[in-house]
């Protein structure tokens, strides 16, 4: 018993009620396309399907003390920030702790900012594990500064186990005006290693890629093959990824500012995402006979927006900072020729590799680094 009527489970299907019926009985025979329909409904049922990360954040403080931004809204010691006296842009320098970094100027105008990426998310919610707080807090935080503290943008990534998203169906739906949308236009890309002057982390392994909206605009849409990234950059087979798809909200300025205080009122991570989602678009199915804005939604948007699925929760996913990056260099650049040195120290009872790490002091940004790690 999965709590769904037959009819609703054949609608689900996109089989008849009559013909599902049949199957079921094994009055007639199912066809591979039919199994592979009923197999994907059997998907689409399962427990959280949807779930939702904070996937970057960017804040910034009308201060030009980082340190306190960094203790009292990160709740970071100082000692455990790397420092690097680089300029930036307008910024003098900044503060960081794996992939969480603070920007710091000593200009009011610019102040601090706190910048976390998709990697930088994740590891603040493995400290978040050990300060025994959330996203919610640290949004409060903020919002009581009041005029002290802008949002510049936060993303929302609505994350798909199931299915849900079909990337060539919602391509194939905005191509033939199937998209009721207040964006004034979309693009989309068969792979992501074709975006051109757009500023994407994973852009080559990225698969088919849609954009609704301008990305200069200060709201758009990005959706995506997340599992194509995971197979790109993990080796990580189709089959086997944990999300297939993520449809991300990309806010900024006021709008970025409302979906926080949306989410600390009503801790409703549904509830914030679809707001905007269902105001900017929805994908229907043409009807010749009726004006375009009476179209039926058609029945695979509903399943997305929440028919006949669970609440969608945010998630949390923390992962602590690891050097792995820079173990990946060593392996790749560095490893084959020192382990020659080695080979060579060992046959000539010489010991220059030893005595050259021996002869070098560690930078206090590395001193660092070893704090963060151990």
């Amino acid at each position: 018993n999965i709590g769904i009527a037959q009819s609703e489970f054949a609608a689900l299907s996109g089989i008849s009620r009559g013909r599902y019926i049949d199957i079921e009985n094994g009055k007639c025979e199912a066809t591979v396309r039919m199994r592979d329909k009923v197999e994907h409904a059997f998907d689409l049922l399962q427990p959280n399907p949807l779930f939702m990360l904070i996937d970057y954040v960017k804040i910034r403080f009308k201060t030009t003390d980082a340190k306190w931004v960094i203790e009292n809204i990160l709740k970071i010691k100082m000692k455990y920030m790397a420092h690097e006296e680089k300029r930036i842009n307008h910024y003098d320098g900044r503060y960081y702790n794996g992939s969480i970094e603070v920007l710091y100027s000593s200009d009011e105008t610019y102040g601090t900012i706190v910048e976390l990426k998709g990697k930088g998310c994740r590891q603040m919610e493995s400290i978040f594990n050990a300060q025994d707080r959330d996203w919610y807090e640290l949004f409060w935080d903020c919002l009581e500064l009041e005029q002290q503290c802008v949002f510049k943008r936060i993303d929302l990534a609505v994350n798909d186990r199931a299915g849900l998203l079909d990337l060539s169906y919602l391509i194939n739906k905005c191509e033939s005006g199937e998209c009721i949308t207040l964006f004034n236009k979309h693009i989309a890309y068969l792979s992501g290693a074709f975006i051109k002057g757009v500023d994407e982390r994973n852009s080559e392994s990225m698969g088919k890629t849609l954009y609704l909206g301008s990305t200069k605009s200060d709201v758009y849409f990005c959706i995506y093959e997340k599992d194509y990234e995971q197979l790109s950059k993990m080796g990580v087979a189709l089959e086997d990824t944990e999300v297939k798809n993520r449809f991300e909200l990309r806010l900024k300025n006021d709008h970025a500012l409302n979906a926080v205080k949306d989410l600390c009122t009503y801790r409703d991570a549904e509830y914030s995402a679809f707001s905007y989602i269902n105001y900017y678009m929805r994908i229907c199915d043409r009807d010749p006979s009726k004006n375009r804005e009476s179209w039926k939604t058609s029945r695979e948007w509903l399943l997305f927006i929440g028919e006949y699925r669970e609440k969608m929760k945010l998630a949390s996913k923390p992962e602590p900072f690891d050097w792995r990056r820079t173990m990946n260099w060593l392996s790749s650049q560095v490893a084959a020729t020192l382990k020659t040195a080695l080979m060579i120290d060992e046959t000539n009872g010489t010991s220059i590799v030893q005595e050259m790490i021996d002869g070098r002091d560690i930078p206090k940004r590395l001193r660092t680094v070893y704090e963060q790690l151990t």
